[in-house]
């Protein structure tokens, strides 16, 4: 059985809620009120988007051996003052 592995980032809405999306997967956005809703559906949208890729015939894109990392600046780093 093949075994197809997409990375996926949630990040908190500032009004609530989240935002999800696969970086692999152009245009796979999803929201939810909930961090259990927003991985639900985001597991649907990936789902229905790599059967539409199938169903074209195209190529289900693969995650390569990616690296992922948060570079941290101070602001005096950054030459911006806080007031």
């Amino acid at each position: 059985m093949e075994l197809y592995s997409f990375r996926i980032i949630v990040e908190p809405e500032e009004n609530g809620g989240y935002h999800g999306f696969a970086p692999l997967l152009r245009g796979v956005h999803v929201y939810g009120e909930s961090l259990e809703e927003v991985k639900q559906n985001l597991k649907e949208a990936i789902k229905c988007h790599i059967q539409g890729l199938a169903k074209d015939n195209e190529l289900i894109p693969q995650e390569e051996e990616a690296l992922e990392m948060i570079q941290s600046f101070s602001a005096k780093e950054l030459a911006i003052s806080r007031a």
